[in-house]
Order: structure tokens, then sequence, then C-alpha cells
């Protein structure tokens, strides 16, 4: 029997916070997308790999679409919709315990204009009633023309071998773009500075809003077979470095010890991380200060 290599790119779009980084780590089996409960958490394209002997998906995580409040905002939806006419289909991904909104609607007009399959993906099922999901499937049905429609729960991994079998066999036929081994192709310090984000995110909770940039500058192996990574956080206020650093500097251990787990995992070996915390006002809406912290418009 001749073996057929299916191979493509596949761009997860939808509202913020509907799980689109959870099932990129579901599917890849590892963590290379930040996960939090708060919106607009991804901004830059995520690509997460997922190979198997006869087959490889590259999935691109886009940020939330969402309303733009700031440049930095702008930035996340134009690099959200310039993917969707490049890749070979688009899974539109919705929130079944949430009702279809503004947001939902402005996506599928949106990508009413993309000539490629597109896949309505409904996460979440496990927080759901079945007779509820069936009322979403028949709202959203008509409004585009889908390739097929999947509910999953991507956090427990419901129907998620199923929808990936069916993508691998709706791709063409094609090459492998990545080795076998390989999860991401973005750089190891963009990840290190997406776990510690991460990090901030989860343990500041509502108290620092997402005005939050991490800078890694330097990971360096060290003669003790320790990797020492060192990083700044980027905050707009004083009363946010405050409460970072925390009391007698309580929370940015916290911070740093969760993160430095998280970077060991990847990298493999022991980790030495140190953090600075530093204000830089209004950074959101400098260019020159988004590009220095990783958002250049010609890399997305």
């Amino acid at each position: 029997m001749e073996n057929n290599f299916h191979s493509g790119f596949i761009a997860i779009v939808g509202r913020p916070n509907v799980g689109k980084s959870t099932f990129l780590n579901r599917a890849v089996g590892d963590k290379i997308a930040i996960m939090s409960d708060k919106p607009q958490t991804t901004r830059n394209k995520i690509q997460g790999i997922y190979t198997t002997d006869d087959a490889q998906i590259v999935f691109i995580d886009t940020p939330g679409i969402h309303k733009p409040h700031s440049r930095l905002g702008d930035f996340m939806v134009d690099s959200a919709l310039s993917t969707l006419n490049e890749v070979d289909a688009v899974m539109f991904m919705v929130n079944a315990t949430q009702k279809r909104g503004r947001g939902d609607d402005f996506i599928i007009n949106r990508l009413k204009d993309v000539k490629k399959p597109i896949y309505l993906i409904i996460n979440k099922i496990d927080q759901v009633h079945p007779n509820h999901l069936l009322e979403i499937m028949d709202d959203y049905r008509d409004s585009l023309e889908y390739k097929d429609v999947f509910p999953i729960s991507a956090l427990n991994g419901n129907n998620v071998p199923e929808l990936i079998q069916q993508l691998i066999a709706d791709l063409p036929e094609g090459p492998q773009y990545y080795p076998s081994d390989q999860i991401t192709d973005h750089p190891e310090r963009f990840i290190a500075g997406e776990l510690i984000r991460e990090k901030v995110l989860q343990f500041t909770r509502e108290e620092v809003p997402h005005s939050v940039a991490v800078v890694v500058e330097r990971i360096r192996r060290e003669d003790d077979e320790k990797v020492l990574v060192q990083a700044t956080v980027i905050v707009e206020r004083k009363s946010q470095k405050g409460i970072i650093i925390g009391k007698g500097g309580k929370m940015l251990r916290q911070i740093g010890t969760q993160a430095r787990k998280d970077i060991e995992r990847m990298l493999g070996d022991k980790v030495y991380l140190e953090l600075w915390v530093k204000v830089q006002p209004n950074w959101k809406d400098k260019q020159a200060d988004l590009a220095a912290f990783g958002y250049k418009q010609d890399d997305y």
C-alpha cells in the first residue's frame, strides 16, 4: 500500500478566551501557548506542529479577534486576520458556554471572504448540557458554509483525536515541513518569555491588566550544567511594578519559581532564572516599544 504523506497549515481563529491555546497545547502534547482565563493572552501567532508517521499539521494559533483599544490591540487583530487566506484550512472556534455575539458575527463576516475550508469547532462542551449543544449548532449552521462541525473539549480531550484525524484526511498530500520532534517554530527565547508572562497574569490576577510584556535578555549555558535565563518584565505604571514585586519580593519570587519549572521542562535542563521589573509608560501605544518587545509587524 502506498504511504501518502498529508500536510498543511491550519489557522485557529475565534473570540478571546474560547480555548484556542488550550487546544493547541493539547494537540501538540506540550506547552507552547500561554494559557490564562483572562482574554487576549496570545499576542503573536504561535505555530504548533503536530506530526505522525503519515501527516504533519502546522497549527497557527492567532490572537483572539476583538475590538482593539490600542496599537497593540490593532497589531493583534491584524495579525489574526492576515493569516486566513494563506493557510490550507481555518478552524473557527466558539465557546459552548457563551451565546453567539457581535464578536462571533464580526469573525463570520471576515470568514465569508476566505476561500479555504472552514471548520466550526464548538469548544467547552464539557460545561454544557447536550441539548444546549444542538441549539448552538443550529445557531451557527446557516451563518457560513462549513466543511464540518466538531463539538470538543480541548481541556479534557473529548473529540480532539477525531477532529485531528478528520483534518489530516482533508489536507492535501504534501511534504514534511518540520522535523518530527519539533513542536513549534518559535525560538526558545520567545517561549521562555511567554511562560514568564503567563505566570505574571496567573498570580497577579485582576491587579495587573494586560499592560505586561516580557523581554528575555539572555539564555546562556553555564559551566555547571545550568542554563542562565535573564528576563525583564515591562509594565506601564509604578503601582503595577509594586504589585509584581510584592511585599519583600514575595510575588516576584513566586512568579520566578513557577516560570522556572516550565522553562526547565522546555529546555530539559536546570535553569537559573533572574527577573527584573521595569516601568515603561504607555508602551502599548508606542511603535518603537512594541517593536523592541517583540511585536514586529513584518514578522507576522
